[in-house]
């Protein structure tokens, strides 16, 4: 099952590539909308409120979790989180996924480092064999947008 899942969602990340080709020109947001594989995230950066700051200069190094990353939560977690009562806590998750500055693969490979992340807390980078945050691996790699970097990941990291 984890081999099925495995090569599902490398597959996936390898499709999606061609909707990311040149999108210099675009912020993170529109590169997210337009990739497709990101409606969760982007539904959940508007509820956070984090579109305009997600727009802005930059630059930003974001780790966007995939639709299918934010199905594999408990079920409920994602509604529960979309709700206007959770919108602190969901700014939390959500900005734990953000650094500041633009970091490419290139830039960290070969290393382990525990990293700031935009809502103050650490995470844990691990660049030695592929690419893993805080445990969630890095399935596509250095999607340049106008005001940074995706990373895609297979799972939603949680500040401790």
């Amino acid at each position: 099952m984890l081999r099925r899942t495995f090569i599902s969602i490398t597959t996936a990340a390898l499709l999606a590539t061609p909707a990311f080709a040149d999108n210099h020109s675009k912020d993170i947001v529109d590169t997210a909308v337009e990739a497709g594989s990101f409606s969760t995230l982007v539904a959940a950066v508007g509820a956070a409120g984090l579109v305009d700051t997600l727009k802005g200069e930059g630059p930003f190094t974001v780790f966007a979790p995939t639709d299918e990353a934010f199905a594999a939560l408990p079920e409920g977690t994602v509604e529960t989180l979309l709700m206007p009562e959770n919108k602190d806590q969901l700014t939390a998750i959500l900005t734990y996924h953000v650094m500041p500055g633009k970091v490419m693969s290139a830039d960290i490979a070969g290393k382990s480092m525990e990293v700031g992340t935009v809502n103050g807390a650490m995470a844990m980078v691990d660049a030695t064999d592929g690419v893993k945050i805080d445990g969630a691996n890095v399935v596509q790699a250095d999607i340049e947008a106008s005001n940074g970097v995706i990373h895609v990941i297979d799972a939603v990291i949680m500040p401790k």
